[in-house]
């Protein structure tokens, strides 16, 4: 998976510490048992930095397949804000949903991304693993 970010918005001082919205302009998915994209304009990172500098990722976007469906991905994880922005390897877990009966299987799969930031500041990329 390979995430492209756009906007970067911050509200600091919210309940949860610093709020981060991370924009992604593009999302391309590219697998050996799916191919998508992103679809919609919706699709980001949530993400909140407590006081301790610990970034909790709350990661939502929509893809669209090759072959025409929609599949629904949440990913939820922790890091160090500044390890991120350095370029250290970033982890967190996926779960999915969809409602096309050929990746009904997407529906009870989790999964763990394991990503870093590219030298170019604005590209993530991840390999993603199926627990089983």
């Amino acid at each position: 998976m390979t995430l492209v970010t756009s906007a970067t918005l911050v509200l600091d001082g919210a309940p949860s510490g610093t709020r981060v919205v991370v924009e992604f302009a593009e999302v391309e998915w590219s697998g050996d048992r799916i191919v998508a994209h992103r679809k919609g304009a919706s699709a980001a990172d949530w993400l909140a930095i407590g006081p301790d500098g610990t970034g909790m990722l709350d990661i939502r976007l929509l893809l669209e397949t090759r072959d025409g469906a929609l599949v629904y991905v949440h990913g939820l994880g922790r890091n160090h804000a500044r390890e991120f922005t350095a370029g250290a390897p970033n982890y967190f877990s996926l779960v999915f949903e969809t409602g096309d009966a050929r990746y009904a299987w997407l529906n009870r799969m989790c999964a763990i991304a394991k990503g870093r930031l590219q030298p170019d500041g604005k590209t993530i990329q991840f390999a993603v693993y199926e627990l089983r």
